[in-house]
């Protein structure tokens, strides 16, 4: 196998709890370092958020959600049901617990830590996706810009005046504010509603379920092993931890990580991670158009990202504050539509098909979780919110390096799980 070295002292195995873009990752870079890997899921690859959704690698905007302006935002959508942000009017103690969290972090200061914190994993993102494909991950990447379109440039203000507090917090994003005709030279789908445009540069997109799955293909062809099960407990010693499953299954092996998504607080929170993990659900669904798509189109005006995907158009949007295995709620696939529909032309919206709904796990503080529990051999990975995708890898790359190491490395210490 290529790669680094096992470290005399680190685990010659481990097992990845979570087969999607953050515990694939996770693995692939364990073996790069000599490990052992077994990757358990539920359900198999890429089976929650990793399939459905935009598919952008795009650390420029990688934005953290707890802004003021979106605690105004979300009070206000809480009797509208078809606001981009939604948020269920319903008993539910947990979920106003973390909302209050959320609230409390909606402020300039915890959103430019949160900005610094993902400054690290936006930086080596695609470096890691390099790695990947050169590597043996047989997809591709593909670069372009992201262009987003607005209803005239005073709506544009507000995502430029976001790249420049980025920009402030340390993460310099390359863009340009773009003009009508410039727009439809980007954008030819565009309608006459978009009036002005900001381009985002160096950035990329992928077929998201092909590229997990090929990931999943390189992991197991290196001698991984990929299979069913869902975890119910992990008990972790010294000397190794053993993971439980439903129906009796036990596996057992130097350390774990949990890369479970929205998912990760079940099993989490009893190993002292405090910070809650919740489904910010996305919802997507593919459309043919009468058009080209040369590149991702973004929507900041309702919150909408499409993305080129199999020679049509994937279209994704919404943030709905439900439990991770609710049912699919067809009035949120609507609202997309409705708000859509108006900003782009040639689409044949009464085709579509690949209607999905994906739980992004969402922190309150806009932070991911990534690193060790109080539980000896015990490590989590998740809390990515809208960016596992651009991400993932980047954290797989880290958090591998602290397993076999030993050593915590920097761009990880305000990810700390136990916070």
């Amino acid at each position: 196998m290529a790669g680094v070295e096992r470290i005399d002292g680190g685990p010659r195995s481990v097992i990845v709890v979570g087969a999607g873009i953050v515990g694939l990752s996770t693995a692939w870079f364990l073996q790069e370092r000599g490990v052992d890997v077994t990757v358990l899921d539920r359900k198999g690859v890429a089976a929650g958020s990793s399939w459905g959704n935009a598919g952008w690698i795009a650390p420029g905007l990688a934005i953290p959600l707890n802004e003021p302006s979106v605690l105004r935002y979300g009070v206000k959508s809480l009797f509208n049901p078809k606001a981009p942000l939604h948020i269920p009017v319903k008993v539910d103690p947990a979920l106003w617990a973390f909302l209050t969290r959320f609230a409390a972090n909606c402020h300039w200061g915890s959103w430019t830590r949160a900005v610094r914190t993902n400054l690290p994993l936006n930086e080596e993102s695609i470096e890691a996706y390099d790695v990947l494909t050169a590597n043996g991950v047989a997809a591709t990447t593909n670069p372009a810009p992201i262009t987003a379109g607005f209803t005239s440039p005073r709506a544009a203000t507000g995502l430029l005046r976001e790249l420049r507090r980025m920009a402030e917090a340390g993460q310099q994003v390359p863009h340009a504010a773009v003009e009508r005709d410039q727009l439809r030279e980007l954008v030819p789908l565009a309608s006459d509603a978009l009036t002005a445009g900001v381009r985002i540069d160096e950035q990329r997109f992928v077929d998201p379920g092909t590229f997990v799955h090929a990931l999943a293909d390189s992991v197991t062809a290196r001698g991984g092993a990929i299979r069913i099960a869902e975890v119910t407990d992990v008990d972790a010693t010294p000397s190794g931890v053993t993971v439980h499953a439903r129906g009796g299954q036990t596996f057992r092996a130097d350390a774990a990580v949990v890369a479970t998504g929205a998912w990760l607080s079940r099993l989490a929170a009893e190993w002292g991670v405090r910070v809650p993990v919740r489904a910010g659900r996305g919802y997507s669904f593919t459309v043919p158009v009468d058009g080209e798509v040369p590149g991702p189109i973004y929507l900041p005006e309702v919150r909408v990202a499409c993305t080129p995907y199999q020679g049509a158009l994937r279209v994704a949007g919404t943030m709905e504050f439900r439990g991770p295995d609710e049912k699919f709620v067809p009035a949120r696939l609507e609202a997309i539509i409705a708000s859509t529909k108006p900003l782009l032309k040639g689409v044949r919206w009464e085709e579509r098909t690949d209607e999905w709904v994906g739980p992004r796990p969402v922190t309150p503080d806009g932070r991911p979780l990534i690193g060790a529990t109080r539980l000896p051999n015990l490590y989590v990975a998740g809390g990515h919110g809208m960016w596992g995708l651009a991400q993932g890898p980047a954290t797989g790359r880290l958090l591998a390096e602290q397993i076999t190491t030993g050593k915590q490395p920097a761009a990880l210490i305000d990810c700390d799980p136990l916070r």
